[in-house]
């Protein structure tokens, strides 16, 4: 077991936004003389980055301590870290030093930056540090941006200022702050000159962003100058607010060629008085006409969602108007999770909590549906030509290449490991519900 000197391993639980955290916070540790490792029993320091979205995200986060308490015992010198939403919420650091008092370093979301200093200082003094605060400004001046692959996360905003009445996020994310245009494009362009060629534009709500800047600029905007960086192909965005979903923004997407042809956009539920009752901000109503709208400016696009069962006081006529909702948009995938209280939040203290055995069914039978649409939408595809940007060996058959359309399908075929990080174009020739096989056209 080496386990000795400056190396790290850093474990990431969680969204999009806690993948493009853990990145940062590993270029920070290399310009510092780490170097990273693939084996937890090879790190000279471990870090969790958490997620407290659902109380099973935290439950993980446990059980993996309880794990990496036998490394600290056969190695006293490692330092043990947990960083992330997790350790923002009021009174979780003290827990977890109560029930892990073997962790070295917990710090929250706003503290990702300070993690090299505090890592010496936790060395040097051979105590353990606590490292929480209130949100701060956006920091830009950090050290060069590493791609990893032909793919990057960039976070255009952080933070979120909708308090969605279930929703932890707000709490220990803070109130939205958008990075300034100029720092996101620089950014891009960074990591085209070191390979990439399709980013993803990460933010709790990327449709309002730009409203906290002084300077006049909107998402749309953004997205406009993105599309103008040569030598980037595609552009991705997650996650869309049905609320600031404005017709500008539509026309705008429709009309720029490496903005792919999939929004991801939370329903949460298809009732409109659930709606209310979750603060979404929107009705079902409206959220029809946007799916209209979006097809109709973008013929062959895909549309995933997020969705909710079992909201406190949701009655069998409100998840059946999810069920009536679902039918009609014919979402490509689905999201589909089951309420879960979160301390904190509004939701936890409402009248009407469901039990877990309703929840269940209702899950249950929210998927079957899903899962028939998504499998009918696949098999129309099959027999098409699709343009696919290879990501590696598939996870499921290592013999097989993986990789997504433009429509954020995933397709899996033969081909030769040097084509990762490359576009090519594949045949669909089988549809499952969940991904697509093909082979490689021939030129």
């Amino acid at each position: 077991m080496a386990g000795q000197g400056k190396t790290f391993k850093i474990i990431t639980y969680g969204c999009q936004m806690n993948q493009r955290d853990s990145e940062m916070m590993a270029d920070l540790l290399q310009a510092a003389g780490y170097e990273p490792v693939a084996d937890e029993a090879d790190a000279g320091v471990i870090i969790l980055d958490t997620c407290c979205v659902r109380e099973k995200a935290e439950n993980k986060v446990y059980g993996k301590l309880g794990q990496i308490e036998r490394l600290k015992s056969a190695n006293p010198d490692l330092v043990i870290a947990v960083a992330g939403c997790m350790v923002q919420q009021p009174g979780v650091a003290e827990k977890i030093r109560q029930q892990a008092p073997y962790v070295d370093l917990l710090l929250g979301t706003h503290n990702l930056t300070d993690l090299p200093r505090l890592i010496e200082e936790v060395k040097e003094m051979h105590q353990p540090r606590i490292a929480v605060q209130e949100e701060g400004p956006v920091v830009e001046e950090l050290p060069r941006r590493r791609a990893r692959g032909a793919q990057a996360f960039v976070t255009i905003t952080y933070g979120c200022n909708n308090f969605c009445t279930y929703c932890i996020v707000p709490y220990v994310r803070g109130r939205e702050r958008s990075r300034r245009p100029e720092d996101i494009l620089k950014e891009i362009k960074d990591l085209v000159d070191q390979g990439v060629i399709e980013v993803t534009l990460l933010g709790q709500n990327v449709n309002s962003y730009g409203r906290d800047l002084e300077e006049e600029i909107t998402f749309a905007g953004l997205l406009t100058m993105v599309n103008a960086v040569e030598g980037l192909k595609r552009i991705r965005y997650v996650t869309s607010h049905p609320r600031d979903f404005t017709p500008h923004l539509v026309e705008t997407i429709s009309r720029l060629d490496k903005v792919c042809e999939h929004v991801h956009l939370p329903v949460q539920a298809g009732s409109n008085r659930i709606l209310e009752l979750m603060h979404r901000g929107y009705t079902r109503e409206h959220y029809l006409e946007l799916v209209a709208s979006l097809r109709r400016h973008i013929p062959g696009i895909s549309l995933t969602t997020d969705l909710i069962v079992g909201f406190p006081g949701e009655t069998e006529d409100d998840f059946r108007e999810t069920l009536d909702l679902v039918a009609r948009v014919q979402f490509d995938n689905a999201f589909t999770f089951m309420y879960s209280p979160r301390k904190g939040t509004v939701a936890a203290t409402l009248p009407g909590q469901l039990p877990r055995e309703v929840k269940k069914e209702r899950l249950k039978r929210l998927m079957e549906l899903q899962n028939q649409i998504s499998l009918k939408k696949n098999e129309a595809l099959v027999g098409q030509e699709v343009e696919v940007l290879v990501e590696g060996p598939s996870k499921t058959d290592a013999s097989q290449l993986s990789g997504r359309t433009r429509t954020n399908k995933l397709v899996i075929f033969p081909g030769d490991r040097n084509l990762t990080g490359k576009l090519v174009n594949v045949r669909l020739t089988r549809a499952q519900t969940w991904l697509l096989k093909g082979e490689i056209s021939r030129a």
